[in-house]
C-alpha cells in the first residue's frame, strides 16, 4: 500500500444549507459557503419544493484507477466508489451533485470530463486538492481487483451548497473512514437526516483503512445514521470474521436502517428489512471483464430503484421501513442486472437507462 504522506487543508466541515451572505468573493471566483458548524448552523426558512426537482448529493472520493491486468496491460479509468455511484445515478437519468476532492491536474481534468459527460454536477470547491488521488488496481485471472492507494481525502473547507435540499445523501468507502474528512462526512449526513434519505456503502478497503476492530465502530456509527445500507459479504467477513455475514446484516437492520442489502458477487443479493423481511435474488450469468465498480453500480441502481418506488426523502422513512416484498424484489432484480452489465466491460462503466430498457 502507498498512501500520501501529506494531508492538505484544515479538514473543517462544510456547510449544508444557505447561510446569511458572506463577504463578497473576488470577481473571478464564485462566492462559497462558510464552513459548516453543527453547533451554530441555523435551519433555513421552509420553502415549497417540488419533489421532482430534488436531487441526490453524493459525498466522497473521486480518483483514477490505474488498472494492471493479468497479462501486464495497464489502463487508466476514472473511479472512486462514491464518484462511481454518482456516475451511475447520472446515467440512469437522476439529478446528482458530487462533493469530492481532487486536484487541478491532468487526472482531475479526466475525472471532470468523465463525470460531467454523464450528467454529474461537481460541487464547486471540490477541486482544491494538491493532486488527484490514484488507486492502483491489479486484476487476477478471474478479473477480481486488489488495490493500492496514493490518496488524500477531506471535505473542502469552503464549498457551494446545492440550491435545493437533496432528496437523498449518499456516502461510503474511504471518504467515510479516512481522516481528516471522515468525521466531517458524518456531520453532513446527520445534518441532512431531517429532510433526506441517507444511504451508505461501507465498501471496505483493508489495505487503506485501520484494522477491522477499529474500523467496525466507525462504520456502525454510520449505519445508525443511514436509512439504506448496501454492503458486500466480503466486507462483512472482514469486519466480523467470526460472525456469519447474514447475522451481521440482520443486526444492522435493527440499528436504524430500514433496509440492509448484502451483495454476494456473482451469486446475487439479499435484502434485510427492519421489520424482519428477507428477499433473495440471483445474479444473471455474464462473461466477466473485471469487477471494478460492480458494487458501486449496484448501489446507484438501489438508490434509483427506491427513487422510482417513491421511497426516498425523510417523509417516506416510515414507508421504507415497511416496504413490501414485491417492491424489494423488483428493485433488487434491476440492481443485479445493472451490476452484471458493469462487470461485462472494463472499468467502472455502468449502464444508461436506455441500455437497460
Amino acid at each position: 500500500m502507498t498512501t500520501s504522506a501529506e494531508q492538505t487543508g484544515s479538514g473543517d466541515s462544510a456547510v449544508l444549507e444557505p447561510t446569511p451572505a458572506a463577504p463578497a468573493a473576488p470577481v473571478d471566483e464564485p462566492a462559497r459557503e462558510l464552513a459548516y458548524e453543527a453547533a451554530t448552523e441555523e435551519s433555513p426558512e421552509p420553502v415549497a419544493i417540488d419533489p421532482e426537482e430534488r436531487r441526490a448529493l453524493v459525498i466522497g472520493e473521486a480518483l483514477i484507477d490505474v488498472v494492471r491486468s493479468s497479462d501486464g496491460a495497464v489502463t487508466e479509468h476514472p473511479g472512486g466508489s462514491p464518484a462511481n455511484v454518482a456516475l451511475g445515478l447520472g446515467r440512469l437519468g437522476r439529478g446528482v451533485d458530487l462533493l469530492t476532492w481532487f486536484g487541478r491536474d491532468g487526472f482531475g481534468e479526466l475525472l471532470t470530463r468523465h463525470l460531467t459527460a454523464s450528467g454529474v454536477e461537481i460541487v464547486p470547491g471540490s477541486d482544491q486538492a494538491l493532486h488527484t488521488s490514484v488507486a492502483a488496481a491489479t486484476l487476477d485471472e478471474r478479473g477480481a481487483a486488489t488495490y493500492d492507494f496514493d490518496l488524500t481525502w477531506e471535505v473542502p473547507e469552503r464549498w457551494t451548497s446545492p440550491a435545493l435540499p437533496p432528496l437523498v445523501v449518499h456516502t461510503g468507502s474511504i471518504a467515510a473512514v479516512l481522516e481528516p474528512g471522515g468525521p466531517d462526512v458524518a456531520r453532513i449526513l446527520a445534518a441532512h437526516r431531517e429532510s433526506a434519505t441517507i444511504t451508505y456503502d461501507p465498501n471496505a478497503r483493508p489495505s487503506l483503512m485501520p484494522p477491522a476492530d477499529e474500523t467496525l465502530p466507525i462504520m456502525e456509527s454510520l449505519v445508525r445514521l443511514a436509512d439504506v445500507v448496501k454492503v458486500s459479504d466480503e466486507d462483512l467477513e472482514w469486519l466480523r470474521p467470526d460472525t456469519d455475514a447474514d447475522v451481521t446484516a440482520q443486526e444492522w437492520a435493527t440499528m436504524g436502517p430500514g433496509l440492509v442489502v448484502v451483495t454476494r458477487g456473482g451469486t446475487g443479493a439479499t435484502a434485510f428489512s427492519s421489520d424482519g423481511t428477507r428477499v433473495d435474488v440471483a445474479a444473471p450469468r455474464v462473461e466477466v471483464a473485471d469487477t471494478v465498480g460492480a458494487g458501486d453500480s449496484f448501489m446507484g441502481g438501489l438508490i434509483d430503484g427506491l427513487w422510482s418506488a417513491r421511497l426516498l426523502g425523510a417523509d417516506r422513512r416510515t414507508a421504507l421501513h415497511s416496504c413490501d416484498d414485491a417492491t424489494l424484489r423488483t428493485v433488487l432484480e434491476r440492481c443485479v442486472r445493472i451490476a452484471a452489465v458493469t462487470v461485462s466491460r472494463p472499468g467502472a462503466n455502468p449502464p444508461t437507462a436506455a441500455e437497460l430498457a
